[in-house]
């Protein structure tokens, strides 16, 4: 699986609590050709966690017997080949997950009574999904991307088709009140229900969405969004329901690349506004403060910052890369991002080098 999965409702159930033991089994990957290491890398992990699973006096033998049967099956499921950056297995007695990630993760073995979620929170985080609404007079496709890949998605009804209707052209002919086919009641009648279900959708998983179509039909549909979120970007082309996922990525390639821009902008607006008003955080500790206390409203991370760092007396204190101890935290990142969201923060990655003299991470307060 991909992080492109992991729906608000996907998460959720990960995060329930379960018997113990539940195992979540994660690793870096590498591309060519270096990935030969990984499948060692694998095997070592897997020993270690069956070497602490038989250690486990809290772990009766039938649930033990049971988590390594599933475990054996998610690494023979695991396709290292056509992994990215990262790699996460799930395990109970019951089944697994494996799930590829375009970002880096530690090696790690946890045993607890719920799945570790914070390496694909960040990932989905990082990944910027989107919605993409396609329409035409005939039809309304939705698609959800993410990096820039488009996936068909078939949530509020999607795609969506006008209501059959009875005409009558001998009336119009001879009367002369043809009308546009976006000025026609049933057309207007049909972007109605787009909007509507629209609307319906970003409830439910609120993403920025981005509209394609005849001007006519964007038109009709800003008009509308103008009760509601508005969407991120628009493109005026006819002729794109029905095309295939690679020529729709194309063609809005350059309408996402100026959202992002934008997008990067705004945070650097807001974080220097936060100055102003002493509402700003900066640094790992101050920042890991204010997100554990809720106080994070937006935080802004450089997309490939990553830190490892070790909890002193109440504090988080950055370390270099390869050092262990029972309490570093070589994904302190991700786990901020997580924290993050679960209070409600808006997480933004930046590009690189975005955040330099604010330790590549930075955020504006609530309060």
């Amino acid at each position: 699986m991909e992080e492109q999965a992991l729906t608000p409702d996907v998460l959720k159930s990960l995060r329930a609590t379960q018997p113990y033991p539940v195992l979540s089994l994660t690793m870096p990957t590498h591309h060519r050709p270096d990935h030969g290491q990984d499948p060692v890398r694998l095997r070592n992990l897997v020993t270690e966690a069956v070497r602490r699973l038989e250690a486990d006096p809290q772990v009766s033998r039938d649930a033990r017997m049971a988590l390594k049967a599933q475990l054996e099956r998610a690494v023979a499921d695991a396709d290292l080949r056509g992994s990215d950056q990262g790699m996460v297995l799930f395990v109970n007695g019951q089944g697994s997950e494996v799930w590829h990630l375009p970002r880096w993760v530690p090696e790690r073995v946890v045993f607890s009574d719920s799945y570790l979620t914070r390496n694909l929170v960040a990932a989905k985080a990082q990944a910027a999904p989107f919605w993409l609404v396609v329409v035409s007079a005939e039809k309304a496709e939705l698609w959800r991307g993410v990096d820039g890949v488009l996936h068909p998605h078939t949530d509020q009804g999607f795609p969506l088709t006008p209501e059959p209707v009875q005409s009558d052209p001998e009336r119009l002919e001879r009367i002369g009140d043809t009308p546009s086919v976006y000025q026609d009641e049933t057309t207007r009648g049909f972007l109605r229900r787009v909007d509507d279900a629209v609307a319906k959708l970003l409830g439910e998983e609120p993403l920025p969405y981005f509209l394609v179509g005849p001007a006519a039909a964007l038109t009709q549909l800003a008009h509308r969004a103008g009760k509601g979120q508005q969407p991120a970007g628009k493109l005026a082309k006819s002729g794109l329901v029905g095309a295939t996922p690679a020529v729709l990525a194309e063609e809005i390639k350059p309408m996402l690349a100026e959202y992002g821009q934008r997008r990067t902008q705004e945070v650097l607006g807001r974080l220097d506004q936060a100055m102003g008003r002493k509402t700003f955080a900066a640094g790992l500790d101050e920042i890991w403060e204010s997100v554990s206390t809720g106080r994070v409203e937006l935080l802004a991370v450089e997309e490939d910052f990553r830190l490892t760092a070790r909890m002193d007396r109440g504090h988080l204190v950055p370390l270099l890369d390869g050092e262990v101890g029972p309490d570093v935290r070589e994904d302190v990142v991700d786990e901020i991002v997580e924290t993050a969201l679960n209070t409600d923060a808006e997480v933004v990655f930046v590009p690189n080098g975005t955040l330099d003299q604010h330790q590549h991470m930075a955020a504006v307060l609530r309060y």
